[in-house]
């Protein structure tokens, strides 16, 4: 057990202090920032990662039952035989001034796993393969407008959304984002849709006909989309002369290999993937039909680092580990489990959560309108217990049995404390924020 105290005078807090006063935000990515979990508690950065724990820079370990990496590390931090084949790599030459043959392996493998792409373009990051899914669309229709449900990362194109109307992205994942910095000549060019609700898409379609280059969504994040919606919105994009994009980045390469869409059989003109395509490194796919992508060589999409080897290496592990050890599967029983954790600790202590979310990305949320000091307090109390604990929870290959029961346990604890305090007046300094106001179900 650690003690509040000695979590709150660590080096990662103070050091996120120093971090605040040289980098805008504090992180280089806003999902990591100690003020989403515990402003005051949370240890912040790490010396060693292994499996599904973690060291802090007081050398406590913490297991990991909250984002794993965000999402990145489906295998385990430092899985051994995804770092054998990128320390082979490395000593080969991660670089030079020819090209890398693994890009071709890995564009024939996610070729074979999705017969309907034809051709791969590879990027390094989620945000800027999805800017060059959209490039490539707008290139291959000739139109500027993008029709989008979900959260497609911090693009100009996808930022725009809130130009003219500034709560336009609040029901995609991440409200409260103002358009700062994003040229006002977009205006109108980014329009939220509600694809599941035929009325709103062929009303968003037929007021902007002929204008339409891509609709992109998530195909799946708190739940399995319904595979007649998804074959209407193939069949009405196609229709309106649009590029069908899926944006996987999230559930790529979790609930089962490559796409979610591969289990529904409704294939798009365009999927993205990062995240754990390649258990964390940087690596990230556009793959598509021909017709689509050679749009590509009709407009500049290029960059050094896209063409370095580590990625690609990564990757190629990566997904032939999902291929051989039954990955998926085991990620997904792993989340049911965690789901029936909550469930069970809630009932016991006679507390109102709502859990949600696929099984290979669940979440739970606290129903009372202190909602967000009692999901500090659950933080706070996990990382008593030396456990990372958010109200998301991203399984992981490397979690086991005896992790569960042990994050079993504490919840019980925990959820116990909260029914015995009333969920009132609860030991928080201060709530962890919910903004920009993000990440209520990330």
């Amino acid at each position: 057990m650690y003690s509040y105290e000695e979590l709150k005078n660590g080096r990662g807090p103070l050091l996120y202090q120093r971090a605040k006063q040289l980098f805008p935000g504090g992180t280089q990515l806003f999902s990591k920032r100690g003020e989403l979990f515990s402003p005051q508690l949370w240890p912040a950065y790490y010396c060693r990662a292994e499996g599904c724990h973690l060291w802090d820079l007081d050398q406590r370990k913490f297991l990991d039952m909250s984002i794993m990496g965000v999402g990145a590390a489906v295998l385990g931090y430092a899985d051994a035989e995804v770092d054998q084949a990128v320390r082979k790599g490395i000593a080969s030459g991660i670089t030079s001034t020819l090209n890398c043959p693994e890009e071709v392996e890995l564009a024939e493998l996610l070729i074979e796993l999705h017969p309907w792409a034809e051709q791969v373009r590879f990027a390094r990051c989620g945000g800027e393969a999805i800017m060059v899914a959209i490039r490539i669309a707008r290139a291959a229709t000739g139109r500027d407008v993008v029709l989008f449900n979900g959260y497609h990362g911090w693009g100009d194109w996808y930022l725009a959304a809130n130009l003219g109307e500034t709560s336009a992205l609040d029901g995609n994942l991440m409200p409260g984002l103002p358009p700062h910095g994003i040229p006002r000549s977009l205006q109108g060019t980014a329009i939220p849709v509600a694809f599941e609700d035929q009325a709103d898409l062929e009303q968003k379609l037929q007021y902007y006909a002929g204008r339409v280059a891509a609709v992109i969504i998530e195909p799946a994040r708190g739940k399995m989309p319904v595979k007649a919606e998804l074959a209407y919105l193939k069949a009405a994009t196609s229709k309106a002369g649009a590029v069908l994009i899926f944006d996987e980045i999230t559930s790529g390469f979790r609930a089962t290999i490559g796409g979610i869409h591969r289990l529904l059989e409704i294939n798009p003109d365009i999927a993205v993937f990062a995240k754990g395509i390649a258990n964390g490194y940087p690596l990230s796919a556009v793959i598509g039909r021909r017709s689509v992508m050679e749009a590509a060589t009709k407009t500049f999409i290029s960059s050094t680092n896209w063409s370095e080897r580590l990625g690609p290496i990564a990757a190629l592990a990566t997904i032939k580990k999902f291929m051989t050890d039954q990955v998926a599967a085991k990620i997904n029983t792993t989340g049911r489990a965690v789901k029936k954790i909550w469930e069970e600790a809630a009932r016991q202590a006679q507390l109102e959560i709502t859990v949600s979310g696929l099984d290979s990305l669940p979440n739970f949320s606290f129903a009372y309108e202190n909602a967000g000091e009692i999901s500090t307090f659950f933080t706070e109390q996990m990382l008593s217990h030396g456990i990372l604990g958010f109200r998301q929870f991203k399984p992981s290959f490397a979690h086991r049995d005896e992790d569960l029961k042990r994050y079993q346990n504490a919840c019980n604890e925990i959820f116990s404390a909260l029914q015995s305090s009333g969920h009132r007046d609860l030991p928080v300094e201060e709530i962890a924020h919910s903004g920009f106001y993000r990440l209520a179900k990330e």
